[in-house]
């Protein structure tokens, strides 16, 4: 079942955290579905593991017909895999993801599926149309993918936030917010040295994201960050060494 992360008169946002358990092997996951009135988005809607109980998901809220958008932050397969799937059943559905991955995400899907439905997000980003509202495509290059987005709903107040924010969690755990960092949640910190890519681009990120009312950060893989947490997390990062901060001739070195 989803948790509810936002309801308000006709507007939603859902969560579904554990669809990537079957054997054991898959990292977990998040896949977000954004109800508006009778139409919606889909973020990060993961690979096959992931589809049937999401698509069962969306279509009790309504037809696949109506679904506006398809949302990926970038192009992992744990982001967008099972593409080809929603390109048959969601026939309206757009694709929106940056321009440098417009030309690679067709590589999930049979000939001719994506034509004239991938919508390239420019660097800068966009504003999402979903019915009569929209979703706010916000810069994340380089955390951690080159070209990669968060998505802003400005009704509920969520930043989805693709690989920021993560914790390596379970799909059980993964439903239950975070309200402080202190202790750290786990794996937060080694994944964030590690999967971001420098530290000039965390401060450029909060430098943006401060412009914004923020009441959670939904990230794809975790719990997400509510209350101090949020504000707590984009001190912590501002200022996090990571990447190719860490990087020296130790690493870059012939294996014996």
């Amino acid at each position: 079942m989803p948790t509810e992360l936002f309801r308000h008169g006709d507007h939603a946002c859902l969560m579904f955290s554990d669809l990537c358990k079957e054997g054991g092997d898959a990292v977990q996951a998040n896949q977000f579905l954004i109800v508006h009135r009778h139409t919606g988005a889909i973020i990060d809607p993961g690979g096959n593991l992931a589809y049937g109980e999401l698509y069962l998901g969306m279509s009790r809220h309504f037809p696949p017909n109506r679904l506006s958008a398809i949302l990926a932050s970038h192009a992992d397969p744990d982001i967008i895999a099972s593409l080809d799937r929603w390109m048959t059943a969601t026939p309206d559905a757009k694709l929106y993801v940056s321009t440098l991955w417009e030309r690679f995400v067709p590589h999930f899907c049979k000939p001719g599926k994506t034509t004239g439905r991938i919508v390239g997000i420019p660097d800068r980003g966009t504003r999402i149309p979903i019915g009569t509202t929209h979703l706010l495509a916000l810069p994340a290059h380089f955390m951690h993918a080159e070209g990669n987005f968060q998505f802003y709903d400005p009704i509920s107040r969520i930043l989805f936030s693709g690989d920021l924010g993560v914790s390596m969690l379970n799909g059980a755990q993964a439903a239950r917010a975070i309200r402080s960092l202190s202790p750290m949640p786990p794996g937060m910190e080694a994944f964030h040295r590690r999967y971001m890519v420098s530290n000039k681009i965390l401060r450029l990120w909060a430098r943006m994201v401060r412009t914004l009312p923020i009441d959670m950060i939904a990230p794809q893989h975790g719990a997400p960050l509510v209350g101090e947490a949020v504000e707590q997390f984009i001190d912590w990062v501002e200022t996090l060494a990571c990447g190719v901060d860490l990087m020296d001739e130790s690493i870059y070195t012939v294996p014996m």
